[in-house]
């Protein structure tokens, strides 16, 4: 194994620490001089310098113990012996491993000065998290949660992660359920929180609707010390409640949005190729660019740049980083697919990884944007929005009139629930509807021809990033290429 160099300044965790931190030891005394660059907790992503976390949850993190450290973990943290891994390893044992990863995560928070900016809300956390991080970047240190990493498990190891000398961290918190979102506040103790939006999402583990997911999404406040920032969308219905555990916790509110917000979004262009934002933020004007299209990712940003000037950062330098940024794979991010190698080529908007009523409508609004070519079509490709309770047949039939008013020419569906939208809609806009994402993604993939506009988006669970994949393993004649960006 090649190792990569590293400054010693770079070491996130040393032996003598990770063994004070979590309360273990090392099986070999002799293997008691490590330094750690970096933490994984699946074998298949390791690389050299890592501390390899062994797990237990589906698979058994254990046994894939030799495996990262073949691939060059400096250490892996255990709470068995993993079989096949002799004494002479260096193997730090301790009573839990996901208990030693949170203290780990409770290790690095408590160690770090850096100001910590946490992001949830009922869409658009990731987005946010990377506009933010992208802000940050270019005006310090700054460690950000990676993906999705916002769950009892994303948390901590996007803490456990940090570097102590970081100026800026952002972090990630989602839930499903009510209660989840305390215990992950209380580990990264933001000094500055975002709520995006509250929405119909996860109904149906909330008997008492949208209020009971208001207050679900207020426990970011329970980490915050008193006279933090919370940076709340002011536009929504539930913004009382909100402002009224924050002014419980002694949070100070600052809100963001159009008139009589503290950041107020000026205007909003939204082209195919992106946005063009002007903003105050904090009575400060500016204007930027996104290379996102939306007017909701226009509002996100508002937050972005707020939460940024809060933390003492330069909001120009933000907007222009922020503007070189592509949307995330799953989340808008457009390319072109060469059918036949002329200049019509098929575009493919991915938003495969999740999906709820208000971002279906954000996203059908971005597709009836972009103009087909030649002979081309709008065309909608639709999985299942999970988790929305008893009102869930409904929702997805309500699509219906919103895809026509965006001009879509054919919706394909797949999933029971997307069953009612198929049966909603209108004769000629009729695609095909398929039981699984697999059955679907060999129909789309035959019936595109060159000039199509093809949006694919469901939640996590619909699977529709096999739709996609699809489209992107047509024939080699068939081949990728990347977009180019146009000036708005």
């Amino acid at each position: 194994m090649i190792q990569k160099k590293r400054a010693s300044s770079d070491v996130i965790w040393t032996a003598i620490d990770a063994v004070k931190i979590t309360e273990g030891h090392m099986i070999s005394q002799d293997k008691c001089d490590w330094n750690a660059f970096g933490i994984s907790i699946d074998s298949r992503t390791v690389e050299a310098g890592d501390l390899f976390i062994a797990l237990k949850g589906e698979e058994n993190g254990h046994d894939y113990v030799m495996e990262a450290l073949q691939k060059g973990a400096v250490a892996a943290l255990v709470s068995e012996m993993p079989k096949g891994v002799g004494r002479d390893m260096p193997l730090l044992m301790v009573k839990d491993t996901f208990e030693a990863l949170e203290a780990l995560g409770q290790g690095a928070r408590y160690r770090s000065s850096a100001k910590i900016i946490a992001v949830t809300g009922s869409v658009g956390k990731t987005g946010t998290k990377e506009l933010l991080s992208a802000g940050l970047g270019c005006q310090g240190q700054t460690h950000a949660a990676q993906k999705s990493f916002n769950n009892h498990i994303g948390v901590p190891l996007t803490l456990a992660s940090m570097h102590a000398g970081c100026d800026y961290g952002v972090f990630e918190i989602g839930m499903n359920h009510p209660g989840e979102i305390t215990p992950l506040s209380v580990q990264v103790k933001p000094d500055i929180s975002i709520i995006t939006t509250v929405a119909p999402v996860h109904l149906e583990h909330f008997e008492d609707g949208i209020e009971g997911i208001a207050n679900a999404k207020a426990e970011i406040f329970t980490g915050m010390s008193s006279g933090s920032y919370a940076v709340v969308n002011h536009e929504i219905d539930t913004f009382a409640i909100l402002k009224s555990q924050a002014d419980l916790d002694n949070i100070e509110v600052i809100t963001f949005g159009r008139d009589g917000s503290d950041s107020v979004l000026l205007e909003c262009l939204v082209a195919s190729n992106g946005t063009r934002v002007k903003a105050s933020i904090l009575g400060e004007e500016i204007s930027y660019m996104l290379h996102w299209s939306g007017a909701h990712i226009a509002m996100n940003s508002v937050a972005v740049l707020t939460a940024i000037k809060l933390a003492g950062g330069d909001i120009h330098k933000a907007s222009h980083s922020m503007g070189q940024l592509e949307a995330p794979a799953g989340r808008g991010a457009q390319e072109y697919i060469d059918l036949d190698g002329s200049d019509n080529p098929v575009t493919l908007i991915d938003e495969s990884y999740n999906a709820s009523p208000i971002s279906m409508h954000a996203a059908f609004k971005v597709l009836a944007l972009i103009d087909p070519g030649r002979g081309g079509r709008r065309i909608a490709v639709l999985g299942n929005m999970l988790e929305l309770g008893q009102t869930s047949p409904q929702k997805h039939s309500d699509l219906a009139l919103p895809l026509r008013a965006a001009n879509i020419d054919l919706v394909y569906t797949c999933g029971s629930l997307m069953k009612n939208l198929h049966t909603a809609l209108p004769n000629d806009n009729k695609g095909a509807h398929c039981e699984t994402s697999h059955e679907l993604s060999e129909i789309v993939t035959d019936v595109l021809v060159p000039g199509d506009v093809v949006m694919v988006k469901g939640s996590f669970g619909s699977k529709m990033n096999v739709v996609v994949e699809a489209l992107r393993a047509l024939p080699p004649k068939m081949k990728t290429k990347t977009k180019e960006r146009n000036a708005l």
